[in-house]
């Protein structure tokens, strides 16, 4: 048997090379993407309320960070904190004649509030086209809003869901498309928040305990 010595460095580097290719595609499909969240929220026109709010954003809203452990999903890491603290200090100035961000409910400040507004964000979901087969990237969001008096009673505690798609069409990557459709759920939960503050039982019955009801309408 006669073996062509010059052929071997060949099928060498042609293994080498292949070698070389599978590990930078396993290596790509690996890469985590990093999206955090920004965007333009418009004010509502509502009639303010003429209350003074305080508003307690905690750790956990302020630093919002999703991160998809689905080994069956692309990766991602979905930085929403700033996006959505930046919402409420958009919608809240036009709901009410007065804001104040607290450190917490013992906060010193919250004594000349009348009311102290404190959003977590619950749960959060996302859809991409490849799983849906839908040229659509859709985001879920579920926030608990409470609301307590300047003593530190709570007066509500209610869910708001949001809901944003984004075709991939108008889009030149999946992290905008994605980005788009993760604003346009925190502006739905802005529009839900402030239309439907005064319509929430609790909060309305304490509107009119304070001469306030015709005002939240």
């Amino acid at each position: 048997m006669i073996i062509n010595n010059q052929a071997l460095p060949r099928l060498n580097s042609s293994r080498i090379y292949c070698l070389i290719l599978c590990f930078l595609c396993g290596a790509l499909s690996g890469c985590t993407s990093t999206i955090n969240v920004s965007g333009h929220f418009p004010s509502p026109i509502v009639d303010p309320l003429p209350l003074t709010m305080g508003v307690v954003y905690k750790p956990a809203f302020k630093q919002y960070n999703y991160v998809e452990n689905n080994e069956k999903r692309q990766q991602w890491q979905i930085e929403i904190g700033d996006a959505q603290q930046a919402l409420f200090n958009t919608v809240l100035p036009a709901m009410f004649k007065e804001v104040v961000t607290l450190a917490d409910q013992a906060d010193e400040a919250s004594k000349k509030t009348d009311l102290v507004f404190e959003p977590t964000l619950e749960e959060f979901q996302y859809n991409m086209p490849r799983e849906t087969n839908v040229n659509m990237f859709e985001v879920w969001m579920k926030y608990n809003m409470k609301v307590y008096n300047k003593e530190g009673r709570l007066i509500a505690d209610w869910i708001l869901t949001a809901y944003g798609k984004t075709p991939t069409a108008f889009m030149k990557s999946e992290e905008s498309a994605l980005n788009e459709a993760l604003i346009i759920a925190l502006r739905d939960a802005g529009a839900g928040f402030s239309l439907r503050f005064g319509h929430v039982p609790e909060i309305n019955s304490w509107l009119s305990q304070q001469k306030f009801a015709n005002r939240s309408k």
